[in-house]
């Protein structure tokens, strides 16, 4: 038996969300199963099923570069400070 992950879209949307995960012994049959599992309500019209063994997934540390870079998102604190300090002192 294989693992497949099962990813459904729906008409209209960009992106495919995953929504969950089943065991069959071939491709075929797995597509069967998730239909039968994931889409006996409509909730999707776009199917995709792959084999957990050809996900390629990225060592833990390889989004690590991108964590470091706290200007990319700040909450406004220090313009707000800022702003308040203009407006408290006399010009």
């Amino acid at each position: 038996m294989r693992v497949y992950e099962v990813f459904v879209k729906k008409d209209g949307r960009n992106e495919f969300r995953h929504v969950g995960a089943l065991e069959a012994a071939t491709d075929e049959l797995a597509l069967v199963l998730a239909r039968e599992v994931y889409l006996r309500r409509a909730e999707g019209d776009r199917l995709w099923v792959v084999r957990r063994d050809h996900v390629v997934a990225a060592p833990g540390d390889f989004v690590d570069p991108n964590a470091d870079k706290p200007h990319r998102h700040h909450d406004g604190a220090a313009v707000a400070a800022r702003r308040m300090a203009a407006r408290q002192s006399p010009s």
